[in-house]
C-alpha cells in the first residue's frame, strides 16, 4: 500500500505541474491577418488493484496449491493524454471557435443552426425587398 501512495503523489504532483491554463490554452500566433490560440483537451486515466492468497494443497507433487505457503501482490497505472480540440481565432473585434473534430449527428445540427439561421434570414429579407 505503501508503494501506489507513493504513485498517487507522484501523480498528483505531475498534474499539479502540468495541468495549468498554459497547457490548456496554449501561445498564440499570427496567421496572416488572424490571432490563433489553440485549446487542447487532457485527459487521465489510473487503476489499481492488489489480492492476496494462502495455498492449502499437498506437498511437492500432489494436488494444486502445492503446499503451504502465502502470496501478497499489487499493481497500479495511469495514463495521461492530451490533445488539440480547436482554436480560437480573432480578426478585428470577432473571435470564433474553429474545431479540429469533425461533428457528428446531433452535434453537427447544433453547431451549423447558427448559420442556417443567418441564411434563412437573409433569403426571407431578400424575398421581402423583391416584393416591396
Amino acid at each position: 500500500m505503501e508503494n501506489l501512495d507513493g504513485m498517487l503523489g507522484k501523480l498528483t504532483e505531475f498534474l499539479k505541474s502540468e495541468a495549468k491554463t498554459e497547457t490548456i490554452i496554449g501561445q498564440q500566433f499570427q496567421l496572416g491577418e488572424f490571432t490563433c490560440v489553440p485549446v487542447m483537451s487532457i485527459g487521465l486515466g489510473v487503476g489499481s488493484g492488489g489480492g492476496e492468497g494462502k495455498g492449502k494443497g499437498k506437498g511437492p507433487g500432489g494436488s494444486k496449491g502445492e503446499g503451504e505457503g502465502e502470496g501478497l501482490g499489487a499493481l497500479g497505472g495511469a495514463g495521461v493524454g492530451m490533445g488539440p480540440v480547436g482554436f480560437l481565432v480573432t480578426k478585428g473585434g470577432t473571435i470564433e471557435f474553429i474545431s479540429t473534430r469533425s461533428s457528428k449527428g446531433i452535434n453537427a445540427l447544433f453547431e451549423k443552426a447558427p448559420d442556417i439561421i443567418d441564411k434563412i434570414i437573409e433569403k426571407k429579407q431578400e424575398k421581402d425587398t423583391a416584393h416591396a
